[in-house]
């Protein structure tokens, strides 16, 4: 799905940024269906990133990593953009500064890509969610004790925004065409493109 949004604005020899580089399987996969596509990635965990180096070692001469958040990428200006899985890590505080820097570096009309945990932020939503997690998570073969004590960990350190809240959010950062892409169980993605 994030391929197909890049590249429909994305240009043949294009530069992506990706917040939240993480492992480098997002990356990998960029750079193999884009021959001529340069990247950079983000991520705060030096770990992560050591991963993100083995698995795309294979184009390595067209992926620059940086150890940090945002403020350690470079100003672009880029052609696109991915968030996966990251921001729901990120503060609240810093949330509106953090998309408003990506718009930054971003060319005009250029995509983002994001993908996190978003729904309902009621009490009782939360719980509900946060309990469905768990159980789709046992589902898959979790050990419940396991499930639960990630379910108590998600709801003491996620920062989690409702869906509505999170557009209104990239709107305020200079994000337009803001369209939900994905809604699977409590994540939801959304791709939306600099102003």
């Amino acid at each position: 799905m994030t391929d197909i949004l890049l590249s429909e604005r994305v240009p043949e020899n294009g530069r992506v940024l990706v917040l939240g580089a993480g492992g480098g399987m997002e990356l990998a996969n960029l750079a193999k269906a884009h021959a001529h596509w340069t990247f950079e990635g983000v991520d705060p965990s030096q770990s992560m990133l050591d991963a993100a180096r083995l698995a795309t070692s294979a184009h390595a001469d067209r992926i620059c990593l940086h150890h940090g958040t945002i403020s350690g990428a470079s100003s672009g200006p880029f052609d696109g953009a991915t968030c996966l899985l990251t921001f729901h890590f990120i503060p609240l505080a810093e949330r509106l500064d953090t998309l408003k820097a990506l718009r930054q570096r971003l060319r005009s009309g250029a995509p983002l890509v994001l993908a996190h945990m978003s729904f309902a932020q009621d009490d009782a939503s939360r719980d509900l969610w946060m309990k469905r997690h768990a159980a789709f998570a046992i589902s898959n073969g979790v050990d419940p004790a396991q499930a639960d004590a990630g379910r108590v960990a998600m709801l003491e350190r996620l920062h989690l925004l409702a869906p509505e809240a999170e557009e209104a959010m990239l709107a305020q950062a200079g994000f337009s065409g803001i369209s939900l892409f994905f809604a699977g169980f409590d994540f939801r993605g959304w791709v939306a493109y600099a102003g």
